[in-house]
C-alpha cells in the first residue's frame, strides 16, 4: 500500500507553498465582503496595539500616584485606575471583536480548500484510488484544512502584529529611558528568534514522522472497519487489534520524540527570557537606587516585559505551529500536485445526444505498459443492440466497462460513442450516457430511498419507487418497517449481496441512460430471483444498447452478439445458436456450466 506522503517528500510546499496557497486567501478574489472583513479586522488588531502599549504607562501612573503622599496623605488615584481598567477592557475588546470578524474568512478560506481538494481526488486517476487507504486520505485532509485556518490567522494576527509592537516598546523604551534598556530588550527578542528558529528546524522531522505515523493508524483502523464482515468470517479480531496495535505503538514512540523536543524548544525560549528579564529588573533596580528612577519606572519596564512576553511566546508558538502546520499541509500538497491521468481537452464539448452507437477500434491498452490487458480489440455494439462479453479471469472483461466510461484513455486505437472519439468529449458527457451495474456494488450509507435517488438527485419519491419496482425490490422494500428510509449501513452492510445489486439496477433505471452496462450484474442472486430479474432487464434494456459482461451464460442466451475474450483478445463471436453449434470455446463453458447446474 502506497503512502500518501510519498508525493510530498518530492515537493515539500516551504515557504513558497505559503505565500501561494495560503496569503491569497488573505485578500479572497471575488469576495468584497470578506475583504471588508480582512481591512477592518487589521484596523482592530493595529487599535489593540495602541492601546495596549499605553496600558504600562497608566499603571506607572497609578504606582506612583499611591507611592507619593500628597500632604502626608495617599491619595487614591481614582481617575487613572479606572483608565487602567477601561484601557485593558478595550484592548480585550478589540482583540475578540476582530477574532469574531476573521472567523468567516478563515473558515471560509478552510472550507475552498476542503472542496479544493475533495473535487481534485475526484479527478484523480482509479489507479490512486486503489493505492491509496480512505482513512489516510481524510485524516491528511482533516489536518491540512485545520492547518489553513490556523495559518491564516497567525500570518494576519501574529505576526505583523507582534513586530510592530515590538518596535513601539523598543521606541518607547530608548524615548524615555536608557539606551541599555532598549538593548537589553532587543538582545532578548533576538536571541529568543534565533533559538526557536534552529530548535524548530530541529524538531520538525520528528512531527513529519509522527504524522506518517498517524496516517497509518487512520488507514488501519479503517481498513479493518470497512472490512467488517471479512475479519469476522476468518476469526481475524486478534490479528487487526494486534496490526493496530504496532501502528500504535509506533505513533507512540513518534509522538514521545516530537514531544520531548518540544519540552526542549519550550525550556530553552523560557530560559532565554527569564535572563532577559532578570537584566532588565537589575539595571532598574540599579536606576532607582541611583534615584534616576521611580518605583513606578520599575513597575513600567516590569510590565512592558511581562506584556513582551506573551507576545515573544506568541512569536516562539506561532513560529513552531507555522513549521508544523506546514508539514500537515505537506499531504496536501503532495494531492493537488497530482496531475490527472484522465483529462479531458481545453474546450472539449460534450457528448451530442444520438442513438448510441459504441464501436472499440483496434483498441490496445494495459495498466502496466509491460503488460498488456486489451490487445488491437474491435468491437462493434450497434444503437439499440446488446452485445455480451464471456471469458476467464483476466480476460480484460472488465476493462472494458473501464476504458468506456474513461476512468483510463486508451494507449492505442479508439473507443467512440456515435462516430464521437471519447478521448474529445468531456468526460463526464460520455458517464451521463452510460448507467453501469457493477458486479462489487457499493452503496452510500444513507437510506434505501436515498441509494436509488442517487441516480438522478431530485427524482420523485413515485420515480424512485417505479425504479424500484422494475429493479424486483419494491416487495422487499415493502416489508421493511421503515421502508424506503430503512439506512443500508456502511458500504451496504445491512443488506445481502443480492439486494445491494437489485438497489443498484434501480439507481441505473432511475439514470435512464441510453448505453447501459452490465458488469456481473446478476452474479450474487439466487436462480429464482435472477429468473424474475432478468426479465426486467430484458423490458429495461430494450431500445438501448447494451454491454453485459457476463459470468452466467444463462443470461445471455438472448444477447444479439457474443463475444468470447482471451488474454485480452476475440477468439470467438456469434450468437449463442452459432456458438453453441461451433463447439468452441464458448461450447465448452455452456457445456460445463450446465452440467454444474444439473449436478446442483
Amino acid at each position: 500500500m502506497t503512502s500518501i506522503d510519498t508525493p510530498a517528500e518530492k515537493n515539500r510546499p516551504g515557504w513558497g507553498w505559503l505565500r501561494r496557497a495560503v496569503l491569497p486567501e488573505l485578500w479572497p478574489t471575488g469576495a468584497p465582503g470578506l475583504r471588508a472583513r480582512v481591512v477592518t479586522a487589521l484596523a482592530l488588531v493595529v487599535a489593540a496595539k495602541l492601546v495596549a502599549v499605553q496600558i504600562p504607562f497608566v499603571y506607572k501612573a497609578v504606582v506612583d500616584g499611591l507611592s507619593e503622599p500628597v500632604s502626608g496623605v495617599i491619595a487614591l488615584p481614582l481617575f487613572m485606575l479606572l483608565a487602567y481598567g477601561i484601557a485593558r477592557l478595550l484592548s480585550a475588546l478589540l482583540t475578540q471583536l476582530r477574532e469574531g470578524l476573521f472567523a468567516r474568512v478563515a473558515q471560509r478560506a478552510g472550507r475552498r480548500l476542503s472542496l479544493r481538494v475533495y473535487r481534485h481526488l475526484f479527478d484523480l486517476p482509479l489507479r490512486f484510488h486503489l493505492d491509496r487507504r480512505t482513512g489516510e486520505l481524510s485524516r491528511a485532509i482533516a489536518r491540512g484544512v485545520q492547518a489553513m485556518t490556523f495559518l491564516l490567522g497567525m500570518v494576519l494576527f501574529n505576526l505583523a502584529p507582534t513586530a510592530l509592537e515590538f518596535l513601539l516598546v523598543l521606541a518607547l523604551l530608548l524615548w524615555n529611558y536608557h539606551w541599555s534598556f532598549a538593548a537589553t530588550t532587543a538582545l532578548t527578542i533576538v536571541g529568543y528568534a534565533v533559538f526557536t528558529v534552529v530548535a524548530t528546524e530541529w524538531r520538525t522531522a520528528f512531527r513529519r514522522e509522527m504524522n506518517a505515523r498517524d496516517n497509518d493508524v487512520a488507514g488501519s483502523s479503517v481498513d479493518g472497519l470497512l472490512n467488517y464482515e471479512t475479519v469476522k468470517t476468518f476469526t481475524n479480531e486478534a490479528y487487526e487489534a494486534d496490526r493496530l496495535d504496532r501502528a500504535l505503538g509506533a505513533y507512540e514512540d513518534a509522538a514521545v520524540r516530537s514531544q520531548t523536543s518540544l519540552a526542549v524548544l519550550n525550556f530553552g525560549q523560557q530560559a532565554i527570557v527569564a535572563l532577559g528579564i532578570t537584566a532588565l529588573m537589575l539595571n532598574a533596580a540599579r536606576g532607582v537606587v541611583a534615584g534616576t528612577m521611580t518605583v513606578g519606572d520599575v513597575v513600567l519596564v516590569n510590565a512592558f516585559i511581562l506584556q513582551l512576553y506573551q507576545p515573544l511566546n506568541i512569536l516562539g508558538f506561532v513560529y513552531r505551529e507555522v513549521k508544523q502546520s506546514l508539514a500537515d499541509l505537506e499531504n496536501l500538497s503532495g494531492l493537488l500536485d497530482i496531475a490527472p491521468a484522465v483529462a479531458d481537452l481545453p474546450g472539449a464539448p460534450d457528448l451530442v445526444d444520438g442513438p448510441g452507437h459504441v464501436r472499440f477500434e483496434r483498441v490496445s491498452f494495459g495498466y502496466d505498459a509491460r503488460r498488456p490487458i486489451v490487445r488491437d480489440l474491435d468491437l462493434d455494439l450497434p444503437a439499440g443492440g446488446t452485445l455480451a462479453v464471456v471469458g476467464g479471469t483476466g480476460a480484460g472483461k472488465s476493462t472494458l466497462v473501464r476504458l468506456l466510461g474513461r476512468f483510463y484513455d486508451v494507449d492505442a486505437g479508439r473507443i467512440t460513442i456515435d462516430g464521437q472519439d471519447i478521448r474529445n468529449v468531456t468526460q463526464a458527457s460520455v458517464r451521463r450516457a452510460i448507467g453501469v451495474v457493477p458486479q462489487d456494488t457499493v452503496l452510500f450509507n444513507d437510506t434505501i430511498g436515498a441509494n436509488i435517488g442517487y441516480g438522478r438527485p431530485g427524482a420523485t419519491q413515485a420515480e424512485i419507487e417505479a425504479a424500484a419496482d422494475v429493479a424486483q425490490i419494491s416487495t422487499f422494500i415493502a416489508a421493511l418497517p421503515d421502508r424506503y428510509e430503512t439506512r443500508v449501513g456502511e458500504r451496504g452492510l445491512k443488506l445481502s449481496g443480492g439486494e445491494k445489486q437489485r438497489v443498484a439496477i434501480a439507481r441505473m433505471v432511475l439514470k435512464d441512460p441510453r448505453i447501459l452496462v452490465l458488469d456481473e450484474a446478476t452474479s450474487a442472486l439466487d436462480t429464482a430471483t435472477e429468473r424474475a430479474l432478468q426479465t426486467a432487464i430484458r423490458r429495461i434494456t430494450r431500445g438501448r444498447t447494451s454491454l453485459v459482461i457476463a459470468h452466467r451464460l444463462s443470461t445471455i442466451v438472448d444477447a444479439d452478439r457474443i463475444v468470447v475474450m482471451a488474454e485480452g483478445r476475440t477468439i470467438e463471436a456469434g450468437s449463442h445458436t452459432e456458438l453453441v453449434a461451433r463447439e468452441g470455446a464458448y461450447a465448452a463453458l455452456w457445456q460445463a456450466q450446465q452440467a454444474d447446474m444439473a449436478a446442483s
